[in-house]
C-alpha cells in the first residue's frame, strides 16, 4: 500500500511540473520583428535653433512594437540630407522614448559633416536645414544589443539650425609613444619621446629598430592610431636604412637609431616627420676640459653598443668637476638639429636616467673624477659613473 501510495504522488508531481513548465511556454512572450517606430516632430522644428546657446535639443518618439515592453537602447542619427545618405550617429545612447541630446554634441557632429562636405572653418556659422531620425535596438539585460530588432524611425526635419564652428583646435600631442620588438609589443612596456626643450612639436628617443619594426602612437595602446611607415615622412641621415614591413617602422639593418619626431598640424590632421639619425651621445663642458660647452666634441663621443641590451660608454673624465647645485658637473646630450645640446640633455639620478625634457636645469648635477667612464643602458633607462 505504501508502495502504491509512494507511486502515485511521484505521479502527481510529475503532472503538476509538467504542467508549470508548459505554462511557462505559453506565457513566455514572443518577440516580433518590429515595424512602427515614430519619431515625434519636435514642437521648435521650424524654429531657428542656435546650438551654441542651448544645452539639449528633446526628441521624443514611440517604442517600437515589440508585442511587448521591452529594454530598448535609442540613438539619434543626423545627416545634412533627406534620404540621410552620410548621416552620423550621435555619440549618446538613450534607454527611454525621450531623449535629451546634448546640443555640443549635435554641433560637433555637424560640423563634421560639414567637413566632410567640403566646408572649411571659414564657411562657419552657417544656418543650414538638418535631417533626424533614431534608431532602436532591444537590449539584453546586459546591455548587449539583440540581433534582428533594431529599426529605424521616420525623419523629421530640423529646418533653420545655426551652427557655429563646434570642433575643439587640433594641437601636437602632449605624449607620443613607441613600440615595437624590443618590449614585445606591449604598449605597456613601450618608451615615451621626450619632448625638445622649447619645441613642443617635436619629441627624441633612443630606439633599436629590428627587422620586425617599431610603431608610434600618442596613447598607450592598439586603438587604431598608430603610425606605421605609410603614415610618416622618412628623414635623417640614416633613412636609406628604413623601410617598411608589413606596415611596420623596420631596418633590414638592426642597430640603435636617435629617432626625432616633429609634429606638424595641417587641417584636422597631424603629419609626422621623422629622422632616423646616428645614434650618437656626447659629454660636454668641464669634465673633457672644454670651458665653452663646444657641441660634437669628439673628445666626448660616447662608443654605440651593438646589441639591444649593451651599454653607451663614454670617454674616460679628463678634468674632475664638483656636482651639487653650483658645480659643473658631467653633462650628456643627444644632438638635435637645429637645437642648442642642453635642449636634449640629460643626467644620472642615482642609476636612472632623468632627461631635461621641457623642465628647467637639471640640478644636483653629477660630480666626476678624472678617469670615471658614463655607462648608460637605454633599454633598462639605466646608467652609472665609475
Amino acid at each position: 500500500m505504501k508502495k502504491v501510495l509512494k507511486s502515485a504522488l511521484l505521479l502527481m508531481m510529475g503532472l503538476v511540473m509538467f504542467a508549470a513548465c508548459s505554462d511557462d511556454r505559453d506565457d513566455n512572450p514572443t518577440i516580433t520583428t518590429p515595424t512602427e517606430f515614430i519619431l515625434n516632430t519636435p514642437a521648435i522644428a521650424s524654429n531657428n535653433i542656435d546650438l551654441a546657446h542651448s544645452s539639449t535639443l528633446q526628441l521624443t518618439c514611440s517604442q517600437p512594437n515589440y508585442g511587448f515592453p521591452a529594454a530598448t537602447k535609442y540613438n539619434v542619427q543626423i545627416s545634412l540630407k533627406e534620404d540621410m545618405s552620410d548621416c552620423a550617429t550621435i555619440d549618446q545612447n538613450f534607454y527611454s522614448a525621450k531623449a535629451d541630446v546634448d546640443a555640443s554634441l549635435l554641433a560637433a557632429t555637424l560640423t563634421n559633416l560639414e567637413l566632410n562636405a567640403g566646408k572649411t572653418e571659414a564657411d562657419f556659422p552657417m544656418d543650414i536645414p538638418v535631417y533626424v531620425r533614431m534608431r532602436a535596438v532591444m537590449t539584453t539585460e546586459t546591455g548587449d544589443e539583440i540581433e534582428g530588432t533594431d529599426i529605424l524611425s521616420n525623419v523629421v526635419t530640423l529646418s533653420n539650425v545655426h551652427l557655429l564652428y563646434a570642433l575643439a583646435p587640433v594641437t601636437v600631442p602632449a605624449h607620443l609613444y613607441v613600440v615595437g620588438n624590443f618590449c614585445g609589443w606591449d604598449w605597456g612596456n613601450s618608451f615615451e619621446f621626450i619632448p625638445v626643450y622649447e619645441h613642443p612639436e617635436m619629441y627624441w628617443r633612443m630606439v633599436w629598430i629590428d627587422e620586425s619594426g617599431v610603431k608610434i602612437n600618442t596613447d598607450k595602446a592598439w586603438d587604431g592610431n598608430e603610425k606605421g611607415y605609410a603614415d610618416i615622412t622618412v628623414d635623417g641621415e640614416l633613412k636609406d636604412k628604413i623601410s617598411s614591413n608589413e606596415g611596420n617602422i623596420s631596418s633590414a639593418t638592426p642597430g640603435w637609431y636617435l629617432m626625432i619626431v616633429t609634429a606638424t598640424v595641417e587641417g584636422r590632421d597631424i603629419k609626422y616627420n621623422v629622422q632616423f639619425n646616428e645614434p650618437n651621445v656626447w659629454l660636454t663642458g668641464s669634465c673633457i676640459g672644454d670651458s665653452s660647452y663646444g657641441e660634437l666634441n669628439e673628445a666626448g663621443k660616447f662608443e654605440v653598443p651593438t646589441t639591444q641590451d649593451g651599454d653607451f660608454v663614454s670617454p674616460a673624465i679628463t678634468d674632475a668637476c664638483p656636482g651639487g647645485d653650483d658645480g659643473d658637473g658631467v653633462r650628456v646630450y643627444v644632438k638635435i638639429p637645429n637645437n642648442e645640446w642642453w635642449h636634449s640633455e640629460f643626467l644620472l639620478v642615482g642609476d636612472q636616467i632623468s632627461y631635461r625634457g621641457t623642465g628647467g636645469d637639471q640640478k644636483p648635477r653629477l660630480a666626476c673624477a678624472v678617469g670615471q667612464k658614463m655607462y648608460l643602458n637605454f633599454s633598462t633607462g639605466k646608467g652609472s659613473l665609475k
